[in-house]
């Protein structure tokens, strides 16, 4: 896609397995693009692999620093943000009445806060602009639930939400705020599943298979352009058929 081209992009939670399958897809799109992440040593081997690959070591649960990491990103990439992706997400399971509120609140406060104030410093940068892109990677489980998971659902669901009022308020000025929910895909999280358990997973998909994820990257790519402009406040399901929406 040609209208990517040297766009100013930045993904968080770029050192996972998706995160390295969209900043291939991207890179591979000539996009000027800045990978974060909290493993510098992950971050060193992706600007190793892609040649001009930004790079910057953050956590996003430094909320009160996300205003100035958006600021130095952008002087990073030579100033102004094109695209933000916002990818990064931890999980600390537990069944309801065994789960504390430390649990409940990191996870909240990373997954959704911190992808809301991401969010609103770009938005920033963006009216400047006068457009740009949000794309925030949620997942099935947000609309399905999901044992052992209320905090990690209630922060997925919660980004869907938040996602629709941000499109709304900022769509008039050429700035558009989607969702990409990915089903199960292959990663060292899924990796880690009992066979069990995981071929009662697989069943339950149509496709009758995980996903790889080059799917959510594609996914990724599309939302990113200009052929998704009149897309805004939606979810893209990437499941296999797991979850019909």
């Amino acid at each position: 896609m040609n209208d990517l081209k040297n766009k100013n992009m930045i993904v968080t939670g770029a050192s996972g397995g998706i995160g390295n399958s969209i900043i291939k897809r991207l890179y591979e799109n000539e996009v000027n693009l800045l990978a974060t992440g909290t493993k510098g040593e992950k971050l060193e081997q992706l600007k190793s692999t892609f040649k001009n690959l930004k790079i910057m070591k953050f956590d996003i649960s430094q909320s009160d620093k996300i205003e100035e990491f958006i600021e130095n990103a952008s002087n990073e990439l030579g100033g102004g943000l094109d695209c933000l992706i916002n990818n990064a997400g931890i999980t600390k399971d537990n069944l309801s009445i065994r789960m504390s509120l430390d649990e409940w609140k990191r996870v909240i406060d990373i997954n959704l806060t911190s992808t809301f104030l991401l969010s609103k410093f770009a938005i920033k940068k963006m009216l400047k602009n006068k457009s740009g892109k949000i794309v925030n990677i949620t997942s099935v489980v947000g609309h399905t639930g999901n044992l052992g998971q209320a905090n990690y659902t209630a922060s997925k669901a919660g980004i869907v939400a938040m996602s629709k009022s941000l499109a709304i308020e900022y769509a008039k000025k050429n700035i558009n705020i989607n969702c990409i929910s990915p089903g199960f895909i292959k990663t060292a999280m899924t990796d880690k599943i009992d066979e069990k358990f995981k071929e009662i997973i697989v069943s339950k998909i149509p496709s009758a298979r995980l996903g790889e994820p080059e799917d959510i990257a594609n996914a990724v790519l599309f939302l990113a352009s200009n052929q998704s402009n009149y897309i805004n406040g939606e979810t893209l399901h990437v499941n296999g058929g797991m979850y019909m929406a």
